[in-house]
Parts: C-alpha cells; structure tokens; sequence
C-alpha cells in the first residue's frame, strides 16, 4: 500500500507515491497570523529589549533611515509588513524621502526592476528609492576594519537609524538564518564573506543546522552586525505558504534567540534511525530556483544518512546552477571534489566566491559517495548535470516522473528499504533520538 506525500517544488510542489510505512519527516504545521496588519503593529509597538519603533524613532530624530531586506532567493512576505513599518516611521515625522530600501544581495547577482515590486510591491517602489546592496562596487562600500578586513554597504552603514528584516529558519551553515545574517553577509564584500565563509570556518563542527553554540559563522556574523549597529530587528517565522506566522522584533540579539528558539520547537522532526532511501527537495520557489540553492537541502538530510544511504534529491533548478564563477568552479573540478577539498584546505589558499557551497555539498559526498547522491531537475542540461558531483536521474518523463520511477524501481529491488521523505526540505530540522 502507498500513501500521497506533497514535497515543495518549484511553484506548484510535487505529489509522491511512497510506501504506506514510509517515515514522514517534517515539523509542526504551523498557521498564519489571521490579522497581519495588526499583528505587526501590535509586535513594533511591544519589541523584544527595546522601546518600541515609535518610541525609538521619536527618541533619535533620524534624518536617514535606512532598512534592509532579502533578495530574490528568499521567501520573506516583505509586502505583508513593511506598509506597517512605513505607516510607524510616517506617523513619527519621517517622510518617504528619508527612507533607502536596500536589498541584500550579498554575493548575489543584481535585482531587476520587476523583482523589487515582487519583493515589496508598486506602491512602495513608487515611493521610496530601492536599491541594492554592491558587493563589488568599492565606491558603495564603507571599511569599518581592517583586521579582519570588513567593508558594508555604506547607505547602510551611514544611515541614522538602521534596521534590518528577513525571516528566521534553519540554516545549514550558521544555525539560523535571519537576525545578524541581515548585515552579513546580506551587505559585506567578498573579502568580508571570506571569512564568514571561509574553508576553516566550515570545516568546524559546530557550524551546523540549528547550533548558534560556538558556532563560527554565527559569531562572526554577530560581531560583523553589532560592529555596524543595528537600531532594530524585524524578523518572522513563515508558514508552509510563506505567510507570516509569528513576529520577532526589537533588539538583534534578544529577537533573534526568541525566535531561534520558536524554530527549532516548530520546524524539528525526530526520528531513531537512519535510513536506505531518504527523498528530500530544494526548498521550492523561489530557493529550489537554482543548484547552489539546492545544496541546503541536501546538507538538511545529513543526520537521516549512513554511508549506505541513497539521498533523492528533487529541485527546479530554473535558473540552473547558480553565479558564473559558481558554475566555472562546478565544471572546472568537474566530480572531483576530493582534489577540491585538497585545494582549498591548502593554507596558501585564497577563498574563491561561492566556493563554500561546493565545500558544504562534499560533507554529503564524504559521507554517501556521489553515486548516492541523486539529483532529479528539469531546469539543468543533462550533460551540465553529469559534472556536478551528483548523479542525475535522467530518461522520459519530467521530473515528477522521473522521481517516481526512481523511487518504484528503487523498491523493487530494495522491498524491505527504510524510507523517509523530507516534504519542506531544507525548512525542517532532523533531530535522531538518542
């Protein structure tokens, strides 16, 4: 007997077909606020260490106000909130001119013009500048040391009143996203990424999903943030259909363990075992749109795995790999990710843009092999796929198909397989019971 699961996919999702006994791995599900407008204005006016916005902003008579936002790549309801920070900052003497928008690309690429009104819509991009974050245009950067070296985004840096909004998850690398994460490395230099994402600072342990304990990114992050000065957080946990489900603002710290803590209640999925088959997916639109993006999904299922494990892992992949000099790097080793490992472990090595993905995808390849570790997309050519350190499932059919055909034919030669699925991907945190 089979039972339907719906995983995150591209816009739409995907509906499985998987044994009746399969192990469903996913946290609580989770409703949205049933009054956004007023469940904002009511958390800006009773922040978490702080005096409310009004208060604040009443306080400090800013001339520029400055507030950060994430890009494309994630799914923060922008446009269910900032009217209502807008109509605080209004009500309180600062006007529409005053205020910069800056989206925090970080070493993403640009945005166009239409996805600045998908991010936080006509109205407001009609009526205040919103620009973006550039990370490699010296002239918009702001030096604020040198040892380690650490430039920002100097609008942001030199506003009189700064403050920093996304949403909190986690995340495979620092923890959680979300909090200190809107600074950097939302609004660094590659320079300053360098260290944030630097070889050392992945190689350690503790740099792992759910952990801010010791953990390097965090903390480099954190003192990167604090250095700038953050005035106030605005940070949200989503539900499954991206609407705001609860709201963490005020100080940076306090807001952001707060919610931290709500995250890992909500979103954890125990299990007591490790399994054959695990199937999981890039995170859906708009993250699953690229392979870099994908690799969280992967690093996601880690405490699922042995090293006989098969990990399925199903993307959109839209936008198919990810920068130029991430692709260059994926073709350039082209499956050798051990000689990668080698190259950039070296102590004269310089770390390259985007390299730290490739580095986070090998901790699954260390452990399963690329053999086991199985890519469905529609959205990279077949032969593209073949240098990725994965191994495509390719044949008829598009993805939906594929995947079930993997899965069917996987079962027919492992009928008593222990199987798990992961429906949100790299929104959910594993947990094996000890």
């Amino acid at each position: 007997m089979n039972k339907a699961v719906k995983i995150l996919f591209d816009k739409s999702g995907m509906v499985l077909n998987v044994p009746v006994n399969t192990t469903v791995l996913e946290g609580q599900i989770v409703k949205p606020c049933a009054d956004v407008e007023t469940s904002v204005l009511a958390a800006l006016d009773n922040p978490i260490g702080t005096a409310p916005l009004a208060q604040l902003i009443m306080d400090k008579k800013p001339q520029t106000v400055a507030i950060t936002i994430s890009d494309i790549t994630r799914p923060v309801p922008n446009r269910q909130f900032l009217p209502a920070i807008m109509q605080v900052l209004n009500q309180n003497g600062i006007a529409d001119s005053q205020i910069v928008i800056i989206v925090g690309t970080g070493m993403h690429r640009a945005s166009t013009r239409q996805e600045h009104e998908i991010l936080v819509g006509t109205d407001i991009v009609n009526r205040i500048e919103v620009i973006d974050h550039q990370a490699d245009n010296a002239k918009t950067m702001l030096k604020i040391s040198k040892t380690p070296p650490v430039s920002v985004c100097k609008r942001f840096a030199e506003a009189d009143f700064r403050i920093v909004t996304g949403f909190i998850e986690a995340h495979f690398m620092a923890g959680f996203s979300g909090g200190r994460k809107g600074v950097c490395p939302a609004l660094v230099d590659l320079e300053t990424i360098q260290d944030f994402h630097g070889y050392h600072t992945l190689a350690n342990p503790y740099a792992s999903t759910g952990n801010l304990t010791n953990n390097p990114c965090h903390k480099i992050s954190l003192k990167v943030a604090k250095k700038v000065g953050v005035d106030f957080l605005f940070n949200v946990i989503i539900s499954r259909d991206k609407q705001i489900a609860s709201i963490y603002c005020g100080n940076l710290e306090l807001a952001h363990r707060k919610g931290c803590r709500q995250v890992k209640e909500w979103m954890t999925a125990s299990f007591d075992h490790q399994f054959d088959l695990v199937i999981t997916n890039g995170g859906g639109y708009p993250l699953d749109y690229t392979f870099y993006q994908t690799v969280k999904g992967m690093c996601t299922a880690l405490p699922a795995l042995s090293e006989h494990t098969t990990l399925l892992v199903v993307s959109s992949c839209h936008d198919q790999i990810g920068s130029e000099a991430y692709t260059e790097l994926m073709l350039r080793y082209d499956n050798d990710w051990e000689k990668f490992l080698l190259d950039i472990g070296r102590g004269d090595a310089e770390t390259k843009l985007d390299q730290w993905q490739y580095q986070m995808q090998a901790k699954v390849l260390d452990l399963i092999g690329k053999d086991k570790l199985c890519l469905v997309t529609d959205g990279i050519p077949q032969d593209i796929q073949k240098h990725l350190s994965v191994t495509p499932v390719l044949g008829t059919g598009d993805a939906q198909v594929r995947t079930q055909r993997f899965i069917d034919e996987y079962l027919s030669v492992h009928p008593c397989a222990r199987v798990a699925i992961i429906p949100d991907g790299p929104y959910t945190m594993l947990k094996a019971a000890r």
